[in-house]
């Protein structure tokens, strides 16, 4: 396990926390890129939407790796990728690794360290 992605993992949930309150874990991050990828903001969603919310970030954040392409987004703005490449056999704490290496890769190309500028409203804080 390589315990600096770890670390910069636990620094990134700290920037997120004051913005979207404690707790957060790696589902609950993905959850939030899928709603920003979305660009629709706070709503209600249903278990299925919320189930793909998960999909839409985890297409997007491994899109860079080459394993999705956005192939473009439905009459709802919904984003729609097409497999690539398979992904490699993992075990649990290899797949959450590189979930996580992911994940801080999309906020440091996307955020710049600034998470804040995430666009989901202020009462959507503390609701995920």
């Amino acid at each position: 396990m390589d315990y600096a992605i770890e670390i910069k993992f636990q620094e990134l949930l700290k920037k997120l926390e004051p913005i979207f309150g404690g707790g957060l874990d790696a589902q609950s991050v993905l959850f939030l890129i899928g709603v920003q990828e979305l660009g629709k903001g706070y709503q209600k969603f249903s278990k299925q939407q919320k189930t793909e919310l998960l999909h839409v970030a985890v297409c997007t954040i491994l899109e860079p790796y080459g394993f999705y392409k956005l192939i473009g987004r439905d009459e709802d703005n919904w984003p729609h990728f097409e497999l690539i490449k398979e992904l490699p056999s993992l075990d649990e704490k290899q797949q959450q690794h590189f979930i996580k290496e992911a994940i801080l890769d999309y906020f440091e190309n996307e955020f710049s360290e600034n998470p804040e500028h995430l666009k989901i409203p202020e009462e959507y804080n503390k609701k995920i």
